[in-house]
């Protein structure tokens, strides 16, 4: 999707930016969340921010450049751009959630191996 170079009236963008914001929130599974997805963006523009979420991730477990360059198939352009953004807000945030998730899960596989016993 291409963007106008026409300016936007400020008050209208941040009334639309507040609107997609607590469209976001509203969303209650991540089967809605894949459903609104597939319809408001096309695929090139999921794996664009798949893969900032990856390089950030990779990067917080010291995976060097290389590793993530082979892997995810972005440039060192991207992982530096990625680098430098990491210390926002936002970065931090979904680092923190998934790393939440991460913890999670290996020790849901653990409760479930001590409970088999």
């Amino acid at each position: 999707m291409r963007t106008s170079s026409l300016k936007l009236n400020p008050s209208v963008k941040k009334e639309i930016a507040r609107t997609f914001e607590q469209l976001v929130a509203d969303l209650k599974s991540p089967e809605e969340v894949s459903i609104f997805f597939k319809d408001f963006f096309n695929d090139s523009e999921v794996e664009t921010f798949a893969k900032r979420l990856a390089v950030a991730y990779w990067l917080k477990k010291e995976r060097s450049y290389e590793n993530i360059k082979q892997n995810l198939k972005v440039s060192s352009a991207t992982i530096a751009s990625v680098q430098s953004s990491m210390k926002k807000p936002g970065f931090l945030l979904a680092l923190k959630r998934v790393e939440a998730e991460e913890w999670a899960n290996q020790w849901a596989e653990k409760i479930k191996k001590f409970v088999k016993k």
